[in-house]
């Protein structure tokens, strides 16, 4: 016969309760497979990647912290009188951005967006305007620039020039495309585009926009130092002048 704890049936548990357990529990092997493993291991199977990618509470500390900081530092250097801007020599500016990835408050990143450097290693012609030199010392540290030449802003636009068209990228190629878009500013072809940007001609907006961000190659071991100082004073960051030239050269 039986007794009557024997008796009773097992409590009722619904299956939702057992899939919050379920993920619960791994969630706890996942966490403590991640606190084994550290920062550092050895080679890492997916799964484990997949761990590692996990962050902890001090990264995410550490990052709102860097992020307040370059908000700090951007403010500080929007306060920067204006006789310590460089003096202009030229209106045409080429701009590539270095620097910049989780420690960047969103914004430092607007600006940088706003310039239309929003990859690592990208650049852009612009309009050295009161405004733009206004946003470039906003965003310093991130940054380079000076004044190309006419042999370097030739190639860059032959070699890494493209439309958007319909939000897809065209080799310049075909001066049909060109014509198309730009003929009634009388742009027909790439050699009209090299004159307009050259001379930051009245049409020089519509033909950057026509183009779009050139996406540089990385540049070789050595050649950036990885430090936001300011050029000038041994960083990579900031004003370089004709001495840009230099670096486009490398990361054509």
């Amino acid at each position: 016969m039986m007794t009557e704890e024997e008796g009773q049936p097992l409590p009722y548990v619904s299956e939702i309760v057992l899939k919050k357990r379920k993920v619960r529990d791994e969630l706890a092997i996942t966490r403590r497979t991640q606190l084994e493993l550290g920062k550092y291991g050895a080679k890492k199977s997916k799964k484990q990647s997949d761990v590692s990618d996990i962050k902890r509470p001090e990264q995410f500390i550490k990052e709102f912290r860097d992020k307040e900081l370059d908000l700090i530092r951007m403010k500080q250097r929007a306060k920067r009188p204006k006789s310590m801007m460089p003096k202009l020599r030229s209106n045409l500016l080429f701009v590539i951005r270095l620097q910049g990835k989780n420690d960047m408050h969103p914004k430092t990143r607007k600006i940088l967006y706003n310039l239309g450097l929003r990859k690592l290693f990208s650049g852009v012609f612009v309009k050295a305007t009161e405004g733009v030199m206004e946003m470039l010392q906003k965003v310093e540290p991130y940054v380079t620039y000076g004044y190309p030449n006419l042999k370097n802003m030739k190639e860059l636009i032959y070699k890494k020039g493209y439309a958007r068209i319909d939000k897809k990228a065209v080799p310049l190629t075909d001066n049909n495309i060109i014509e198309q878009t730009l003929g009634n500013h009388g742009i027909i072809c790439i050699e009209d585009i090299v004159h307009e940007i050259a001379n930051v001609g009245p049409h020089f907006k519509e033909v950057i926009h026509f183009m779009g961000p050139l996406m540089l190659s990385k540049p070789e071991d050595g050649l950036i130092k990885g430090k936001k100082q300011p050029y000038k004073e041994g960083g990579d960051a900031g004003n370089r002048g004709d001495e840009i030239n230099d670096l486009i050269s490398k990361m054509n």
